[in-house]
């Protein structure tokens, strides 16, 4: 399989949940916000900024976060690299590269996302977001959907699981890292808790799952726990790192140099390994900030780490091309 087409998929897939991601915030903010005060409002407004990671591009261009600022800057901004409509077009252009690889129902797919996003009107959108939302989210959970029903789950289907997972694994981590400290210093089994707590598991879409699952008072420290280490739930962090490790597996097996394929299994196994032992104690109240720092550094690392492995091509010189695709062919 070619470097550049795993690439290709691998980015496709990060960008289409990420658009997803920025999608469900904006939603799930906008209905809890609906009875809020309008302070408590800026305030989460702001904090979607913070979990983008783009802060002072927001305040480059607007005065305060309010709905309709932020909503129009994660949907359309067109200084934000990571506005939802940057994704989308970046996950079709790494679609349209590699057509041979993929469904005819996947290009439909995300063709459609595209154009929805290009030709609807923003000033009816920021009128009424909620339905525009949905019709994004609906879309995103689609592509995934017609990916696992209509491609051979072969090396291109893990590449595009690889990606999709460790997206997933980086933005919990941040909306828990944004979110976190904030609920804590909130006096436990208060309305304003509650209802804080009930917004953070929703922007995991983690609510429901979550009340089936854990009895008692929710609580930050329940709800903590759930998001990062849960083994069932698609959405925590330790359940996409065993994904993560499941996809590097079955792709290291068919690759032609194991030690080369080794190195990202190596740092993502250490990293879930931290987690799958973690006593969650540990880190709960004021050392949640820095665990969670540590470990968006060392998931970096291992995105790094897999585009190093698989991604980088080096220059192949005259002499050196036979060899080179005697590889590929392998």
């Amino acid at each position: 399989m070619l470097s550049r087409v795993a690439e290709s998929l691998f980015w496709m897939a990060r960008y289409v949940e990420r658009a997803e991601d920025l999608t469900r915030l904006l939603a799930v903010n906008f209905i809890s916000q609906l009875d809020s005060h309008s302070g408590d409002a800026q305030q989460s407004w702001q904090s979607l900024i913070g979990i983008a990671g783009h802060d002072k591009l927001f305040h480059d261009t607007y005065d305060k976060a309010n709905v309709r600022s932020v909503t129009e800057f994660m949907l359309w901004g067109a200084e934000n690299p990571n506005s939802v409509i940057a994704c989308i077009t970046n996950a079709r252009e790494n679609a349209r590269s590699t057509r041979e690889q993929i469904s005819s129902e996947m290009w439909e797919c995300i063709n459609r996302m595209y154009f929805l996003m290009r030709n609807t009107s923003h000033s009816e959108v920021l009128t009424n977001p909620t339905e525009f939302f949905h019709q994004v989210r609906d879309r995103t959970h689609a592509f995934q959907g017609i990916t696992s029903a209509t491609m051979t789950h072969s090396e291109p289907y893990q590449f595009i699981q690889l990606g999709l997972h460790l997206e997933r694994a980086d933005k919990t981590a941040r909306i828990i890292g944004v979110n976190y400290l904030p609920l804590v210093q909130l006096a436990g089994g208060s309305a304003e808790s509650s209802l804080g707590l009930i917004t953070l598991l929703r922007f995991c879409s983690a609510f429901e799952p979550y009340r089936r699952t854990v009895a008692g008072q929710i609580s930050p420290e329940s709800v903590a726990e759930y998001l990062l280490l849960n083994r069932e739930f698609p959405r925590a962090v330790l359940f996409c790192l065993n994904a993560c490790l499941n996809r590097l597996a079955r792709i290291g097996d068919g690759a032609s140099n194991t030690t080369r394929s080794d190195s990202p299994r190596r740092v993502l196994g250490r990293l879930e390994a931290d987690l799958e032992y973690l006593d969650i104690h540990d880190v709960l109240g004021e050392n949640m900030e820095p665990f969670l720092s540590n470990f968006l550094v060392r998931l970096n690392h291992v995105g790094e780490e897999i585009a190093r492995t698989y991604f980088n091509t080096n220059i192949i010189l005259p002499d050196e091309r036979p060899r080179q695709q005697q590889q590929q062919q392998q």
